[in-house]
């Protein structure tokens, strides 16, 4: 149980952060910059949750609320993940590794579920799609463009500390961006309000 009592503790105030097994390391380490980025991540889909807030109960934008909300969680998990360097101990399988919390490969499936459920119903694309449309597709969009972030820095840090770093976390963030970039288009009518790319259209 995480028990939080006091926001500031000033230990960071010299440009450290202690990690889950409780090594202190520079702000800019890229496990840092990975589990933060994944942080900004869940906080833009908490505005994407907070557009759907308002849908009919049961409708689709109601059903991409819930399933954004239950994400939220699974993007804690995968904080947590990255926060906590895996060690000998539990690579060997030693007395209490199991508890540590590590996002699992049933994790990703679910998002692939997702993915092949909400695109079935969409019109294949002849164009890329520019970020626009409905205010939630445009949230949507944004989140994705997070969440590839948050991937393109967990793989540099599968890539520095491979032996430390769960690589279904990186998988993970690769299906989630995926699958956002196909709720952005569910929440264009269902791609029918995608905002299609022209190429060279404003050239002159």
């Amino acid at each position: 149980m995480v028990k939080l009592n006091r926001i500031y503790t000033k230990t960071g105030d010299a440009g450290t952060t202690g990690l889950g097994d409780g090594k202190r390391v520079s702000k800019d380490d890229p496990r840092v910059e990975a589990y933060g980025t994944v942080d900004e991540a869940n906080a833009a889909l908490g505005v994407c949750v907070n557009l759907c807030a308002a849908a009919s109960p049961g409708s689709a934008t109601a059903r991409i609320g819930d399933l954004l909300r239950s994400i939220q969680n699974d993007l804690f998990d995968v904080g947590a993940d990255l926060c906590c360097p895996i060690d000998k101990a539990e690579k060997g399988d030693k007395a209490g590794a199991k508890s540590r919390l590590r996002v699992l490969p049933s994790q990703t499936q679910r998002l692939e579920e997702a993915i092949d459920l909400y695109n079935d119903r969409l019109a294949p694309l002849n164009s890329f799609v520019l970020p626009g449309g409905s205010a939630l597709a445009c949230a949507l969009h944004v989140a994705r463009t997070v969440t590839r972030r948050a991937e393109r820095i967990g793989v540099t840090l599968l890539s520095e500390q491979s032996e430390s770093t769960n690589p279904e976390t990186i998988k993970y963030l690769n299906r989630l961006s995926d699958l956002l970039f196909v709720l952005g288009r569910v929440a264009n009518d269902d791609g029918k309000g995608d905002v299609l790319w022209v190429p060279g259209a404003s050239r002159k």
